[in-house]
């Protein structure tokens, strides 16, 4: 008689991080043989919901706003892959509630894995210098809670997505003819990236499997650390026809700011359309999430200052580098 799987409930089944761990889980023997998959998502009759049903995933339905469908959506779970958005509201005190209300039931429901996406809580990290990198802060606050529950954890920290950079922050100077990437730090700042939508699973599906070697730790979740400059050189040896003298430039802080006003910002702008441009304390707290990363800012760096060995030591498969999220990126499929 075959042992029943353990039931892993994957919240935000549908986006970037919740669905590249589902995808893991899947696509690997060892892990799919022992969990079974139950994913979260708003809406349940969606393509893409539909699409993970018709690989076998239990796709369940539940508002982060409403905690009794949270609850439903709880019960019976060994482990939980539990992920918020704060770019949906823009809120972060909306945002810690969520991720409290996600920890209480966890424990309610005597979850005994929880994996939970977090960040570094930059205010105290920075010793105040760098106050305003709320979207950070509020997921650290859930940490202390979830401490305080006593729930066994495992805390995920994704790095800078990749997918931030190709037709979004690299873009064509019209003026100097060449693709730029500016940003308000040294272009020697470094940052540890990760190809979120590709390698998230990797690292929670490791988690999963070496529970014991990873309740209480924090998990890095990065390839590697490179610089703005390195970002940029990559990029003009990957395109070399068209990235002919890429580069990287450092700009004011205003000039950031004009640049986030001036392009909107979709993903990042007021629901209201007739609003105008991104709220301001957005485009002051993307600027420090740069700067977090800049020790002449005072930034504490996004992991402390610590390597990735440790947390990489847990995979069993290789990591998407920068240079090979370029060369499959759709958004620069017509650059040679």
């Amino acid at each position: 008689m075959s042992t029943p799987k353990k039931l892993v409930t994957v919240f935000g089944a549908t986006g970037v991080q919740g669905g590249s761990v589902i995808k893991s889980i899947l696509a690997d023997p060892k892990a799919s043989s022992q969990f079974a998959i139950r994913g979260i998502t708003r809406n349940a009759n969606k393509p893409a919901a539909k699409a993970l049903a018709e690989k076998g995933v239990e796709v369940v339905a539940a508002d982060m706003d409403d905690p009794t469908s949270l609850s439903a959506a709880l019960k019976g779970s060994y482990a939980v892959f539990a992920v918020t958005n704060y770019w949906e509201k823009m809120d972060a005190q909306d945002e810690e509630k969520q991720g409290r209300t996600l920890a209480d039931l966890a424990k309610e429901h005597g979850v005994q894995h929880y994996i939970w996406s977090t960040l570094s809580n930059i205010t105290k990290t920075s010793n105040g210098r760098l106050s305003k990198v709320y979207h950070f802060d509020s997921k650290a606050r859930v940490d202390e809670h979830i401490e305080e529950l006593g729930i066994p954890a495992t805390y995920f920290l994704a790095g800078v997505y990749m997918s931030n950079f190709p037709g979004q922050d690299i873009r064509r100077n019209p003026e100097a003819g060449v693709y730029e990437l500016g940003l308000p730090v040294p272009t020697d700042t470094k940052m540890p990236m990760l190809a979120t939508e590709f390698d998230t699973g990797k690292f929670v599906k490791a988690i999963l499997l070496n529970r014991e070697k990873t309740l209480g730790k924090r998990i890095f979740g990065a390839e590697g650390y490179y610089s703005v400059s390195e970002l940029m050189d990559i990029f003009a040896q990957v395109k070399p026809v068209d990235g002919k003298g890429a580069r990287a430039v450092t700009i004011s802080d205003e000039a950031y700011k004009a640049e986030l006003a001036a392009a909107g910002m979709p993903p990042f702008g007021p629901k209201d359309p007739t609003a105008g441009s991104m709220p301001l304390y957005v485009q002051e707290e993307l600027v420090q999430n740069w700067k977090l990363n800049d020790p002449s800012a005072g930034g504490p760096g996004y992991y402390g200052g610590l390597g990735l060995e440790e947390s990489q030591s847990i995979l069993d498969e290789k990591l998407v580098t920068w240079k090979e999220y370029l060369e499959r990126s759709p958004e620069l499929k017509d650059l040679k």
